[in-house]
């Protein structure tokens, strides 16, 4: 398996030191689509920002038939373009050159990931232990008028509550997350996770978030995160990449 396909060698390593060295390189990763971008990150960065405006106003336009047309015929003309060039390979973020460009894997994202049009985005950061989180969710995201869709409020929770988790340095795959929601969470405006590790017990760390807007209270959470073996990361990589290069994925490589 290639360094191109999983976390080099050099990195890999490293999280193999102290838990404090550990947290150090998942803040690192998770924390680096906040930093301004360089070089090709800062154009993916800015296309699909462009197509995040696309998505937002075309829930809400009510332009014509003709001009939509038009629009649709252009948008497939480039996606048919896209597909002519190499796909790349994902978990090659994970490399430092990457990182130092300010992108990465995270930067895919579909919660945080500021280089994938789907993200809000939201932004992430780890202090003092806890994780705080900060998003303002469009017209894309409704689910009740002028709420967001509750099925978001959930993948919201899943990644801060993810972020929180892999501060232990043993991070692992969603086992169960509980969602109560106390009030409806509103559209286009600021909202605010607090997110924290309730307790690790052998491979199960367990963490708890709330969701305000305002002082409003929106929703909490509790997620079971069990972490994952080693060699699980290196078998998902090698089996995603083999479902691609099979046509197991859109625009895969021949």
């Amino acid at each position: 398996m290639s360094d191109a396909v999983t976390p080099p060698r050099d990195t890999l390593s490293r999280m193999a030191e102290s838990p404090s060295e550990k947290r150090r390189l998942f803040q690192q990763r998770w924390e680096a689509n906040q930093r301004p971008a360089t070089g090709i990150w800062a154009e993916r960065r800015r296309l699909a920002e462009a197509m995040r405006l696309v998505i937002e106003r075309l829930t809400s336009s009510d332009a014509p038939a003709e001009e939509l047309r038009g629009a649709a015929e252009r948008l497939e003309q480039y996606a048919g373009h896209l597909a002519t060039h190499p796909r790349r390979q994902r978990y090659e973020g994970f490399s430092e050159s990457a990182l130092a460009e300010g992108g990465g894997h995270y930067d895919y994202s579909p919660l945080i990931g500021r280089s994938n049009p789907l993200a809000p985005p939201i932004d992430v950061r780890a202090q003092d232990g806890r994780v705080y989180a900060e998003a303002v969710f469009g017209s894309a995201y409704e689910g009740p008028p002028g709420c967001l869709h509750g099925g978001y409020v959930a993948a919201a929770f899943d990644e801060v509550l993810g972020y929180a988790q892999s501060l232990t340095g043993t991070p692992g795959m969603t086992g169960r997350l509980e969602v109560v929601y106390r009030s409806p969470t509103p559209l286009h405006t600021p909202l605010r996770f607090e997110a924290w590790v309730e307790s690790v017990a052998g491979r199960k760390i367990t963490a708890r978030c709330t969701l305000h807007a305002g002082e409003r209270l929106c929703a909490e959470a509790v997620g079971l995160f069990i972490s994952i073996k080693p060699g699980t990361f290196e078998r998902l990589v090698v089996e995603r990449e083999k479902a691609e290069g099979s046509g197991g994925g859109e625009g895969s490589s021949r």
